[in-house]
This record gives structure tokens, C-alpha cells and sequence, in this order.
């Protein structure tokens, strides 16, 4: 018996290290990159309001997401997963809606526009 809570312990110790660790390692992936200061406003809540809610991205803001770059965007979206006022959502699921977000918008601005 007291090598499962020792067993326990180890998993809760493990799991709440790897936490800290993920949440250091994108603190320090925005930081560097200086990720919160590519996007204008209007954008950051466009962008989010498509992956963590329900609504669509304009081409403007697409331009935006594209410039903040993929590292910055997933650093972001892991970030804002980890604050307790989001635990209710599904990692899966907002991960798979950031992922198509940015393939939506990278196939927006790569494509050419229609000549006048």
C-alpha cells in the first residue's frame, strides 16, 4: 500500500513539473519572439473568437495571424489553454480549430487574388 502512494505521489509530482515546464517553455516562446505585440487588438479577438468560440476570421486579420507566424500562434493558443478560466474546454478540440484557423488563413494568403 505504501508503494502506491508513493507511485501517487511520483504521477502528481511528474504531472504538475511538466505543467510548470509547458507553461515556462511558452512564456518563454512568446517572450522571445515577441508574440503579443504582432497582432492588433481587433485581430487578437477575431482570431481567438474563431478557435475558442464561434465566428470567422477576415482576410485583414488572416494577413495578421500569418505575419505573427506559426510559433507564436500555437505558443498563444497553448497559453491561453492553460489559464483556469478555459479548463472546461477541450484541448483536442481547440487545438484541431487553432490548427485549422491557421491552414485556412495560410491558404487564403498564399493564394492569389482574382485580377481586376
Amino acid at each position: 500500500m505504501a508503494s502506491l502512494n508513493v507511485y501517487s505521489a511520483l504521477v502528481v509530482l511528474f504531472l504538475t513539473c511538466g505543467a510548470a515546464m509547458a507553461t515556462k517553455q511558452n512564456d518563454q516562446i512568446i517572450k522571445d519572439n515577441n508574440c503579443e505585440t504582432k497582432m492588433g487588438f481587433p485581430c487578437v479577438l477575431e482570431t481567438f473568437t474563431s478557435i475558442f468560440e464561434t465566428g470567422t476570421i477576415s482576410s485583414k486579420c488572416c494577413g495578421e495571424l500569418v505575419g505573427l507566424g506559426k510559433v507564436c500562434h500555437s505558443a498563444l493558443v497553448k497559453r491561453t489553454l492553460e489559464n483556469p478560466l478555459f479548463k472546461d474546454l477541450s484541448p483536442a478540440r481547440i487545438i484541431a480549430k487553432s490548427i485549422q484557423t491557421w491552414n485556412n488563413c495560410l491558404a487564403l494568403i498564399d493564394s492569389p487574388s482574382p485580377s481586376a
